[in-house]
């Protein structure tokens, strides 16, 4: 922390360890060595990760990295995790706020650029940004303000134990002091230990609905995304990049290209070809002119994917396994077959970056859920330090996981290198949609039995995936052979009703000829689509209620009467009924995720051979919800993300091409398409913040399907849904 007339990040002043004490830690996955490669164990580390949250673990631990505070008493809080719609500045603004005794307007807050010394490891993603930070986070903001009293005390001649605080002011007998002022000239601090933190009830704005920090400058159109960055004497480029799958150059005549107006020079690489000009436009333009011939050795078609991604083939791990396994052949066994397609990211933001490369560094804005990887990305590729590359991460339009993967920031570093001048490169829309890293498609086998008294005997989920953590940015590959699993294609895949006898989940890995990787929720929604569908299914058979069909395959164990909790609670508030009423039926489904559970109950109408979706209602223990208002709305996003997924889109393989490329083709829902009322409740069955952003999202789909079944007696297996 230092004093500043603006938002100076100067690093003049004394920086001294700052010990998070509880707030750091690890897993302790990869510590396990050799014992790691046990079967057993490692399906106990799997179900264990499914429910943890892990710690902040990045660089930058010293509290006078984290805050500023300005000669006008106002603070900037440098935020390792980045603001990409989720609302994660203002809640960790409340949270500082509140242990650092300062009004929630004295505080603003922007994305740490690398050379602030603040660097997350694991990025913005999981759902864990207000979920790791909530412990480190409120233990530095304490620290800091004993630090501050104890710089008011030299100077007001008191014992730091008598000063109040309050609004960013010290007051002691008569005597006041803005916070700016007690640390007006200080040099070296003194460092106290941490203070027991504030309970709970004396907390002034978490747990209370706090106006977005955000919100002015997105309403008024502030230039804060990346499409917005500009440097001083930039130059504009484009690039051309293979159309089909697997597509490689084969010869390239740019001569045409290079004598058109405002081309500055034509950058060849391996795969890729940039073209950089004055404007914008004129390297369009440009790029118009130039000739490809493509080496595609093959073709590729959707039916080929589906041919080699499906259950029994690729690498197989056993995720889960309670009991003994189902006979295929036993004619009392039902079973369904599961499918999902591509999805793409389809984010309003395409990707970019702007950057400048000169004198052995380099300085890169752009939109990147991944800021400390991007930088060493960047670094490697040009041969720099990584403290010679300074990434200055901005406001995101839409993340969802498609800005994990930021191979554009070293494309336009290698440009600016080129012409040593700032180059600013974004990808069209048909280039992001074609070079997305997709979500992956699914394929899905459920088997289930029902015991004499109409309670499911057993249950099994296989399962095959193309790649979402494995071959990702955030994954170490010792991770993946350690664990044996891609454990993001497992989110959700386990079965979470611990009172069947015989369970289990079955995981069948392929690396696909396209790149898949991160979306909202990663395997989630696909995966209790599956179950949920199985388990609604199994419910009507054994002519049960699918609610106490649920409730009764739940023990009282802490996650699973969490879960008991908020399927009891969504069917209360909903009044659900698996009767068909006015043409309207209930689906009921329920997920638990990174060890937030939620259930929904949705409405569903088929009108002129449309699904519609009337009314959803929520239910979600997030455990300590910071901002309630930012909780409710990331499930109402979930909702409407979800429905999309669920019954709109879906990306297939035209001529060896991913196919649709623009919006329109790629169906997605509209406003039209959103349901009357979504009706969001919060449970807090836990005393810590815990992920909000992605465990909302799975059991719509699932839900969606349940009411179908009702409605047309048909189960469908297919996202996205369709009735006719």
């Amino acid at each position: 922390m230092h004093m500043s007339d603006t938002k100076d990040t100067s690093k003049k002043s004394s920086r001294r360890k700052f010990l998070v004490r509880g707030g750091l830690g690890t897993i302790g996955v990869l510590a396990l060595g050799t014992y790691v490669f046990r079967n057993p164990l490692r399906r106990s580390i799997l179900e264990m990760a499914e429910s943890m949250v892990p710690p902040y673990s990045g660089e930058g631990t010293k509290a006078n990295l984290w805050f500023e505070v300005t000669n006008k008493n106002t603070f900037l809080l440098h935020s390792p995790k980045v603001e990409m719609g989720q609302g994660v500045f203002t809640a960790l603004a409340q949270i500082v706020a509140d242990e650092l005794d300062i009004n929630i307007n004295q505080i603003s807050v922007q994305t740490a650029p690398t050379d602030a010394g603040i660097i997350d490891g694991l990025g913005t993603g999981g759902s864990l940004s207000v979920a790791s930070l909530w412990q480190p986070l409120r233990e530095m903001a304490a620290t800091t303000r004993e630090m501050i009293k104890i710089e008011a005390s030299k100077k007001l001649g008191v014992n730091a134990s008598k000063i109040q605080t309050k609004d960013g002011v010290l007051s002691v007998d008569n005597q006041t002091m803005t916070y700016a002022e007690a640390l007006a000239d200080v040099k070296e601090w003194e460092l106290p230990d941490t203070p027991p933190l504030k309970p709970m009830e004396q907390y002034k704005y978490i747990g209370k609905p706090v106006a977005r920090v955000d919100l002015k400058a997105k309403v008024v159109g502030d230039p804060i995304f990346g499409m917005d960055a500009e440097m001083p004497n930039m130059l504009h480029a484009t690039v051309i990049r293979p159309i089909h799958v697997g597509g490689r150059i084969k010869s390239i005549n740019t001569d045409a290209a290079r004598n058109m107006s405002g081309v500055v020079k034509i950058v060849n690489k391996e795969n890729w070809v940039g073209i950089i000009a004055k404007s914008y436009p004129e390297a369009l333009a440009a790029k118009r002119k130039v000739e490809v011939e493509w080496d595609v050795p093959k073709k590729w078609t959707e039916e080929a994917i589906r041919d080699m991604l499906q259950v029994g083939k690729g690498d197989k791990m056993m995720t889960q396994k309670v009991g003994d396994a189902l006979d295929p052949d036993d004619e009392a066994v039902v079973s369904f077959e599961f499918t999902s397609p591509i999805g793409a990211h389809a984010q309003i933001e395409p990707n970019g970056a702007v950057a400048y490369v000169k004198d052995g560094k380099a300085t890169v804005k752009l939109s990147t859920q991944v800021i400390g990887i991007t930088q060493k990305q960047v670094a490697d590729a040009l041969g720099f330090d990584t403290e010679n590359v300074n990434i200055i991460g901005t406001y995101l339009g839409g993340g969802f996981g498609r800005r994990l993967n930021t191979s554009h920031a070293i494309e336009t570093c290698q440009m600016s290198l080129e012409v040593g001048q700032p180059v600013k490169y974004f990808f069209t829309r048909k280039e992001e949609f074609q070079h997305d890293t997709f979500r992956p498609p699914t394929h899905h086998i459920a088997r289930a039995k029902l015991n004499d008294s109409g309670s499911l005997d057993a249950l099994e989920h296989h399962y095959a995936s193309g790649d979402v953590a494995i071959n990702a940015v955030l994954m170490p590959a010792i991770t993946h052979k350690a664990l044996g699993t891609d454990i993001g294609a497992m989110r959700g895949a386990n079965i979470m009703y611990d009172k069947i006898p015989n369970h289990r989940a079955v995981q069948w890995h392929t690396t696909l000829p396209f790149a898949t990787s991160w979306w909202r929720s990663l395997g989630l929604l696909a995966n209790c689509f599956v179950i949920e569908s199985m388990v609604d299914e199994m419910a009507i058979k054994a002519q049960k209620d699918p609610v106490d069909f649920r409730l009764a395959m739940l023990s009282d164990e802490e996650n699973s009467a969490r879960i008991k909790k908020v399927i009891q609670t969504a069917a209360e508030k909903a009044g659900y009924t698996d009767q068909v009423v006015n043409n309207k039926a209930m689906g009921f489904a329920a997920s638990i995720d990174t060890g937030t559970p939620c259930a929904q109950v949705v409405e569903v109408s088929i009108e002129d051979g449309e699904i519609k979706v009337h009314k959803v209602t929520v239910v979600l223990d997030c455990g300590v919800a910071v901002n309630p208002d930012q909780v409710k709305a990331q499930c109402e996003g979930c909702v409407i993300m979800g429905i999309s997924a669920a019954i709109h889109e879906k990306m297939t393989l035209k001529n060896g091409q991913l196919y649709p490329t623009i919006y329109g083709p790629y169906d997605m829902a509209l406003m039209r398409n959103a349901p009357k009322e979504i009706d969001v409740h919060l449970i807090q069955g836990a005393d810590v913040p815990l992920p909000v952003g992605e465990p909302p999202l799975g059991p719509i789909g699932a839900a969606i399907g349940n009411a179908l079944r009702r409605l047309t007696g048909k189960r469908l297996t297919d996202i996205p849904l369709k009735v006719v």
